[in-house]
């Protein structure tokens, strides 16, 4: 079992010899993903109007995480995640083979290399909300951070070895030995999960309905104030900076006058600088605010890509993208971080799947119309323009800082008493109708009204449809909560699974206003008999 415990560097979970074999299998994935990203996008760039079926090799990566992340996550939530992994990394590895086959017989066109690419995009968005879930499984709360940095530094080693190994084999081997590669990563990720034998991954003993499991995830984010303002920042940074990811083949190529061997060079000092940024994460934190850090990293990226758009010398333009890699990986990594220790279990792969969501449209949305705009106003000017939107987000970060998630109780807590019910409703009758009644003296009438308003929140975010707080007329001492869930196993669940310490503390607050607990009554559907 997986104790708490404080956080220590950025190396510390690699300590646990289960995170660090997976982590290992992972970064070889990883590595196999960058490979097979530089020989699709090496086998467009010399079409013809190159530049939007370059870009859209990574719209057809991310496009399927947009569609699949959140039922993913679902799954995710509902099933053993182990399981569930190794399948996909089976499936995956069976795409790698076709794409293998048909690039060695001359047969991949760029309509196929782009369906392909997009059934592994399919494959990476099944398979990033159960791992992304899985993490607290394997290490303790306190080192969460240091393994979202960890998982930032195995996809940007990947970034600084993957493309240059590509670029290397690509000039030797041509395109199929690295699409080979990339399928023998997949084999080597499953060959680990097969090895890690956990505990039940399931969040529940009994699994929710898909649809149900689903709106419940939705509910969840849209009601989380913290949640909404964590997803508005990732959105915010990835569409200025999905510039610099889907165009740097055209800038190597045609800016540059570089080859794959530079266009690997490029790379490589992103994933080097986001290396240095993943070490130095931890440090980085004590020292400053999240939103001091953000907003400098912001600061720095834009400088970057205006130095994309204005110098012509690749060593100049390699040395500026270091440090855009480390303010790459300081925004995302912190963002990961926050966002997985922020969400309660029950909803923790809905939730990152989201975040996911979030992350993977921006970058293949961004990447379209980056594309679109290059070829339509230059190379040059879509990075100015890209630069332009990225500090003014860094300065919006400065009016808007994020919210300050230390400190607040994200584990399961039982609120409320044992329910008690003169019979057993059918689990999914419903909805259901449930009214608490207070009592308030008057002085506390203007706290109390303000303080339930925080309750909403927490009945939004682990059930409820509907909410409403009523003051009886005939006794205006007196104040009724009635909110509406789906179905009685809907009501169950928030009651016994959904409900953190955060939830307790923000109710406690509510009910020392009233004159003692609440009056509590469930209402269901006339037509439901008792067993």
């Amino acid at each position: 079992m997986v104790t708490a415990t404080r956080e220590g560097t950025a190396w510390a979970p690699l300590r646990i010899a289960a995170y660090r074999n997976l982590w290992l299998a992972l970064l070889a994935a990883n590595i196999g993903t960058w490979m097979q990203t530089v020989g699709a996008q090496w086998l467009l760039v010399s079409e013809s109007d190159a530049a939007t079926p370059v870009a859209l090799v990574q719209t057809a990566s991310m496009l399927p995480i947009l569609l699949l992340a959140l039922p993913a996550g679902v799954l995710a939530d509902a099933f053993d995640k182990r399981h569930l992994l190794i399948a996909v990394q089976l499936a995956l590895a069976c795409v790698g083979l076709i794409m293998t086959v048909l690039t060695a017989t001359g047969h991949m066109g760029a309509p196929l290399l782009l369906t392909l690419t997009f059934a592994l995009g399919t494959g990476q968005a099944l398979t990033l909300p159960a791992w992304a879930a899985s993490i607290p499984e394997l290490v303790p709360r306190g080192l969460l951070r240091s393994a979202s940095a960890l998982g930032s530094i195995s996809v940007n080693v990947a970034r600084a070895i993957g493309p240059a190994v590509a670029g290397l084999l690509i000039a030797e081997t041509g395109v199929t030995v690295v699409f080979a590669l990339n399928t023998v990563s997949f084999l080597a990720f499953a060959a680990a999960l097969v090895r890690w034998r956990p505990g039940d991954t399931r969040s529940v003993a009994e699994p929710e309905r898909f649809t149900a499991a689903l709106r419940a995830g939705g509910r969840y984010v849209r009601h989380s104030r913290a949640v909404r303002r964590l997803l508005r920042r990732v959105v915010l940074f990835i569409l200025p900076g999905s510039a610099l990811w889907a165009l740097l083949p055209l800038v190597a190529r045609h800016l540059l006058g570089t080859g794959s061997h530079g266009y690997g060079v490029l790379l490589g000092a992103l994933g080097i600088g986001a290396i240095g940024g993943g070490l130095a994460l931890t440090w980085v934190r004590g020292k400053v605010s999240a939103s001091q850090f953000l907003a400098t990293a912001g600061s720095l990226f834009a400088g970057v890509l205006l130095v994309v758009a204005a110098v012509r010398d690749l060593a100049i333009v390699a040395a500026a993208l270091v440090p855009a890699g480390a303010a790459w990986v300081i925004v995302l990594a912190n963002l990961n971080a926050e966002m997985q220790l922020f969400l309660p279990g029950w909803v923790r792969a809905r939730g990152l799947a989201v975040y996911q969501v979030v992350f993977a449209g921006g970058q293949a949305l961004g990447a379209l119309a980056w594309g679109l705009l290059a070829e339509a106003a230059g190379l040059v000017n879509a990075f100015i323009a890209a630069a332009a939107l990225m500090l003014l987000d860094a300065m919006w970060m400065a009016v808007r800082p994020l919210p300050d998630l230390r400190g607040v109780d994200r584990e399961r807590a039982t609120v409320w008493p044992e329910l008690r019910m003169a019979f057993d409703p059918d689990p999914h009758a419903g909805p259901v109708l449930v009214t608490a009644v207070y009592t308030v003296r008057p002085e506390q009438e203007e706290a109390f009204v303000k303080a339930m308003r925080k309750v909403r929140g927490s009945r939004q975010q682990t059930g409820a449809m509907r909410w409403g707080l009523f003051r009886v007329g005939e006794e205006p001492q007196r104040f009724v909560e009635v909110y509406q869930l789906a179905s009685w196993d809907e009501h169950q669940r928030q009651h016994g699974e959904r409900m953190t310490g955060a939830d307790q503390e923000t109710e406690r607050r509510a009910v020392a206003l009233a004159e003692g607990p609440a009056d509590v009554r469930h209402l269901l559907p006339a037509l439901t008999r008792p067993e």
